[in-house]
């Protein structure tokens, strides 16, 4: 395996975005390709990496900017702000998800017709949004995610196959939440499945949640089960989608 990564500048209207590229320079030919979707915090060595492990797994990841110029947040409220000035805009947010998809797809080592997008809380949410409005994915994943919609999907309209992993102890998005995420696939006939990892709490699959939980007072943590079983469902996916 000769993991290899670059810096990848793109646009969205006049916003410049900054990605991180990532794939194994021992493959050769064209590969499916994963839309990596940052957490509110904005795109971090935590998502970076996290886009070097689906390379290792075969894949060319592109880990999107959906902040603009690379921006990171400090504070959870320098987060909150930048991540509701996304989702104030959700028009503006659809054109920097296509923006991020479309840069995937001009990547000569990717497979137009194998693609996928995952994402980490916010990320998550952003995930879901780019299945509800039928964006060209084999698959799409949510870690942890917000399952409020910005679009409900009319039935056959969600394309993706479609994985929500949740922590049963994540007290931001409740179960009541995750029975409304249930109904609103039903609605639309999608294939879909919905995985309760058994006490996880928000931000399950980051080792860095429970320093942030601590430091800020958040209800975060890392559980190390369910960042393993959440990571090998999704793994299974996409064996089975591509």
């Amino acid at each position: 395996m000769n993991l290899q990564s670059q810096v990848i500048n793109y646009s969205s209207g006049t916003t410049n975005h900054v990605g991180h590229l990532a794939w194994d320079g021992d493959l050769e030919g064209p590969r499916p390709g994963i839309v990596v979707i940052h957490e509110w915090w904005g795109l971090t060595d935590y998502i970076r990496g996290r886009a070097n492990q689906l390379a290792e797994q075969g894949y060319c990841a592109l880990a999107i900017d959906m902040y603009g110029d690379g921006h990171t947040a400090a504070t959870p409220d320098e987060a909150g702000a930048a991540m509701n000035a996304v989702l104030g805009d959700m028009a503006a947010g659809t054109g920097r998800l296509r923006a991020g998809l479309d840069t995937l797809l001009e990547q000569s080592r990717v497979d137009a017709g194998r693609t996928a997008a995952i994402g980490y809380c916010f990320g998550g949410a952003m995930a879901l949004h780019m299945a509800r409005i039928g964006m060209p994915l084999g698959a799409a994943v949510s870690f942890h995610g917000a399952l409020g919609s910005f679009h409900e999907p009319g039935p056959g309209e969600v394309k993706a196959r479609v994985l929500v992993c949740h922590g049963g102890g994540d007290a931001m998005v409740s179960m009541d939440d995750v029975a409304a995420f249930r109904n609103e696939m039903d609605a639309a006939n999608a294939d879909y499945e919905v995985i309760v990892h058994p006490g996880a709490m928000h931000g399950f699959s980051s080792r860095e949640a429970d320093e942030n939980g601590r430091k800020f007072g958040l209800p975060v943590g890392y559980d190390a089960d369910a960042d393993r079983d959440s990571w090998s469902a999704m793994i299974r996916l996409f064996g089975e989608v591509f």
